[in-house]
């Protein structure tokens, strides 16, 4: 059973997707501040406390997932915002408080064009076997480096594709594969 999203979370991811922002960061005693263009930038003028903080992420959350918060005291999920994105969200306690990141996703999977990828990585897709490590510090690119090779497998080859991925960050829709 998942709670209700509140009112001003959802402004606020709303208006960090519309002005094409990578994250939303929620931390008690500071305002929420939205990551664009690698800067944070306040998405409101006032702190929020502790339990403001705690609502918020909990409208989130479903009720296991707030049990598993509980328990674990540190969260990873995807949320989906009523079709206008998704989103990675990251909680943990930070100075005896709950804070959470919200990485946006984006609606589509980029192509290799997109991301300016390597043609020898459409080859390397190719093989019959092997191992492809793809490394790099947060928000480099791994993720989303992944879906566009798993896309273009999808959409070229007759194979089984099996991902083991928690949370699940992009949705893929059969094709030849």
């Amino acid at each position: 059973m998942a709670t209700t999203l509140d009112p001003l979370l959802n402004d606020w991811l709303l208006r960090l997707l519309a002005g094409g922002g990578s994250d939303l960061h929620l931390s008690a005693n500071a305002p929420p501040y939205g990551r664009f263009n690698g800067s944070l930038a306040k998405m409101a003028e006032t702190s929020l406390n502790r339990v403001q903080t705690r609502h918020l992420i909990c409208s989130l959350l479903t009720t296991n997932q707030i049990e598993q918060l509980e328990k674990n005291l540190e969260l990873d999920c995807a949320y989906e915002l009523n079709g206008a994105g998704r989103f990675r969200l990251n909680v943990f306690k930070e100075k005896g408080c709950y804070a959470a990141c919200l990485r946006a996703l984006g609606d589509r999977i980029p192509s290799f064009e997109q991301l300016g990828l390597p043609a020898a990585l459409q080859q390397i897709s190719k093989r019959p076997n092997g191992l492809v490590l793809v490394t790099g510090p947060t928000g480099s690119g791994k993720s989303s480096t992944l879906a566009a090779l798993l896309e273009y497998i999808n959409q070229n080859q007759a194979s089984h594709i099996i991902t083991i991925e928690d949370p699940i960050e992009f949705v893929y829709n059969s094709a030849k594969s």
